[in-house]
Order: structure tokens, then C-alpha cells, then sequence
């Protein structure tokens, strides 16, 4: 499987996360040091991996459960070595963003390492 394969599965794998609000997802698919950065609500956002997991597992049902899954589209993927960036359009809880997700290859794994997020409608 080529790098640009693995970190589509991973971004993927984030997707789900989100979708099922599904913590263990989360840790998987982010560097154990992960950041994820933003503003939502006009409000400065800055969470870790586990604020973030903590954050997707309190939504309550998941949004799968509910008929809202997650839609995204990946924009775009570039890799340069053991790191990477992609962009990609989601809509979660009803609020579309334009993430930019860094990714470091560590021990032969892609993970994320930050989440820029931008929100572009509510």
C-alpha cells in the first residue's frame, strides 16, 4: 500500500471516528501528541489528542445513529517523505469545516499530527 493509500486511511479512520463518536478511533488515527486548532463559534479552540477524543466521544448518539454522518471530501494530499499535509472538507454536527491535517510518519505509521480547522459555515 503507497504512503498516500495509508494516510487516506487514516483520514478516513478520523472520518469514522467523528461519525461514530468513537474515542479509541481518535487516539488511532492522532499522534499521541497531536494538536487540534482553530476557532469555533468566534471562540480560540486548542485541544490535544485526548480533548479532542473526549470531545468526539461526547456527542451523544453519534451522528451515524442519528442519520447525520459525517460528509467529507479530501481536496488535497501531499506527501514529502515522513511527512504529509491534506485538506479536507467536512461537515460535523452540523458545521462545515476546511480542516488542514499535518501528518508524521513515526515507526512506519502515518498518523495526524495537527488539526487546523477552519470553519466555513454553521
Amino acid at each position: 500500500m503507497s504512503d498516500k493509500e495509508q494516510i487516506e486511511n487514516i483520514v478516513q479512520l478520523y472520518i469514522d471516528s467523528m461519525d461514530e463518536s468513537d474515542p479509541n478511533k481518535v487516539k488511532h488515527a492522532f499522534h499521541s501528541n497531536g494538536k487540534v486548532v482553530g476557532y469555533l463559534h468566534g471562540d480560540f479552540m486548542q485541544m490535544s489528542t485526548d480533548d479532542f477524543a473526549d470531545f468526539v466521544a461526547s456527542q451523544q448518539p453519534p451522528p451515524k445513529e442519528k442519520g447525520e454522518d459525517v460528509v467529507f471530501e479530501i481536496l488535497a494530499c501531499e506527501v514529502e517523505g515522513t511527512t504529509a499535509f491534506v485538506k479536507v472538507r467536512d461537515t460535523y454536527l452540523g458545521i462545515t469545516f476546511l480542516d488542514t491535517l499535518s501528518f508524521i510518519k513515526e515507526e512506519g505509521q502515518w498518523q495526524i499530527y495537527t488539526k487546523l480547522f477552519n470553519v466555513e459555515s454553521e
